[in-house]
């Protein structure tokens, strides 16, 4: 886990080597800061499709490319950084108040997000333009 509380950070998973493959597993609130709520993934992207476009306002989120590669674009309102996901056992812990865009799918590719909080339309922000807005009052 990280140290420090950041609004991004990649995290280490453990493995465990054997020659039939490797195993990667998460634990919530010992691997990742949270206890796990929901899990979901992202597959069968078209080419040149771009997905996520929002941030929350409370949710935390592990991103990990379970297939594939992708890019993940994030944005605090202070700083950008871009990430590119390629290996199953390191993950983009995305804290709350970060808007992200994912784009740049291989074929194949599997975006698997563990999430801290159930489904709950209102802790988006779908708006750039909002979530700017949210930004400043935060000031």
């Amino acid at each position: 886990m990280p140290h420090r509380e950041e609004n991004w950070s990649i995290i280490q998973l453990p493995v465990i080597p054997d020659h039939r493959g490797n195993l990667t597993f998460i634990e919530g609130d010992r691997h990742i800061p949270f206890p796990i709520a929901r899990v979901y993934y992202l597959y069968d992207v078209p080419g040149g499709a771009s997905r996520a476009g929002h941030a929350h306002k409370q949710l935390a989120q592990l991103m990990i490319a379970a297939s594939g590669s992708f890019d993940v674009h994030l944005d605090d309102g202070t700083r950008k950084e871009t990430f590119s996901l390629n290996r199953s056992n390191k993950g983009l812990l995305v804290r709350s108040m970060v808007w992200r865009e994912i784009d740049n799918f291989s074929s194949g590719a599997v975006c698997l997000v563990l999430a801290s909080m159930p489904y709950d339309e209102s802790d988006y922000y779908r708006s750039y333009e909002d979530f700017q807005a949210a930004i400043r009052q935060r000031g």
